[in-house]
This record gives C-alpha cells, sequence and structure tokens, in this order.
C-alpha cells in the first residue's frame, strides 16, 4: 500500500517505556503478523519515518503496533502523546518474516520482538494452532497478554537478559515437522537466540528471522 494518511483510534501504556497504537486500518491495507510498517509524522515541520512490526493478530477494522519509548528521541515521545483522530501516515507493509498459517509457532523474542511474537501466537490460537513464546528483556512488557496467552496454553518463558536462552528453547521446541521458529529482536539478541535454538537442537537456517537493527 503507497504512504496513506489514517487515523489512531488509541494510545495505551504497555509497560516502561513502551505504548501500543491502535491504528485504523486503510482501504486495501492487509498484512499478516510478523509484517511491519512505515509510519510517518510531522516532527518539527519536517516528515519523519520509523519502521514498527505489528503487534495484533490481525488488521480487519484495526491493527496495532508497540513503540518503545526513548525519552530524548524525536519520535516516540510525540507518538506518546497522541490523542485519538490524530493522524499518521502508513504504507507497507514489509518483511518476510512473518505468519502464513503455520499449525505450530515457536517465537523467540528480545526487547521490542514481544510484538510480533504475541501477534503470532494470538492468531496461531485463534486459527486453531499452538504456539510458545521465549522472550528475553530486563524490563519485560505486554504482560497482561503474555499471561492470557500463557492460560491459553502457549507456552511463555520470561528471561532477563543475563541468562541463559538454551535451555528454554528446548523447552518451547516442538520438535514437529510443521514447527515454524521465528526470531525477532535486535542483532545482539539474533546472535544469541540462533546459536541457543541450534544448541537446542533446532535448525537456525529454517528459522524466520527478522533483525531490528
Amino acid at each position: 500500500m503507497d504512504p496513506t494518511e489514517t487515523p489512531v483510534e488509541s494510545v495505551h501504556s504497555v509497560g516502561p517505556d513502551a505504548i501500543a497504537l491502535d491504528i485504523h486500518t486503510p482501504a486495501g491495507f492487509d498484512a499478516r503478523p510478523g509484517q511491519f510498517v512505515k509510519l510517518s509524522l510531522a516532527v518539527d515541520g519536517e516528515r519523519v519515518s520509523r519502521f514498527y512490526t505489528l503487534s495484533s493478530p490481525g488488521v480487519k477494522d484495526t491493527f496495532e503496533i508497540t513503540v518503545g519509548i526513548d525519552p530524548d528521541g524525536d519520535v516516540g515521545p510525540r507518538l506518546a502523546a497522541l490523542e485519538p483522530g490524530a493522524t499518521v501516515t502508513v504504507a507497507g507493509p514489509f518483511g518476510n518474516a512473518y505468519y502464513e498459517d503455520e499449525p505450530r509457532t515457536t517465537v523467540l523474542a528480545g526487547g521490542p520482538g514481544v510484538g510480533p511474537a504475541i501477534g503470532i501466537a494470538e492468531r496461531t490460537l485463534a486459527d486453531g494452532g499452538e504456539s510458545a513464546i521465549v522472550y528475553r528483556d530486563d524490563d519485560p512488557i505486554h504482560d497482561e497478554r503474555l499471561a492470557a496467552l500463557d492460560e491459553a496454553g502457549v507456552a511463555v518463558t520470561v528471561l532477563d537478559e543475563q541468562e541463559s536462552m538454551t535451555d528454554a528453547v528446548e523447552n518451547a521446541l516442538a520438535g514437529t515437522p510443521d514447527e515454524q521458529v521465528f526470531v525477532y529482536g535486535f542483532a545482539d539478541f539474533l546472535d544469541v537466540a540462533t546459536d541457543a535454538l541450534q544448541a537446542a537442537g533446532g535448525d537456525p537456517d529454517r528459522a524466520k528471522v527478522e533483525n531490528f537493527g
């Protein structure tokens, strides 16, 4: 979809220095959990853009993105201050590491990677599948949705950044032919996560991986 102006439906906190934006789905926009959009808004008279991965399981009426807030940043604080009805410009979706109706999903997430992790797990459950999440962050966010997923039968493990991932990944893996592993996070996390995946008996070459920078 070409850049399209669309209103923000709501903005709410999802944890320390993090918000979720529910954005009205423009006509013709379709995306899968794990894909990302380019979001643009005016900052001091200039158009500034950032990329954000969907954190909602679908995009029927609205879709959600999760934003980490750097108090000194140009974009995050302005997004946090938006009121319902304010508009942003959205283009996309982009990316090829997304959910494609796999009956079993296992998501390894670092930092903001928890956004696509919960979206994929929720969509997998809604489609009748099974899912697991291993999430590594010293300041976890989206606690409520992670707890709801855990109660719904998703194997959710939350680690701090000093903990090894190998045992958690080994416990999360189903080891079935129909399992798809996803890895989302910044580059240093991707190295840790893919090493843990290999040590746990998984195949990093089959994983769908998205590098956040």
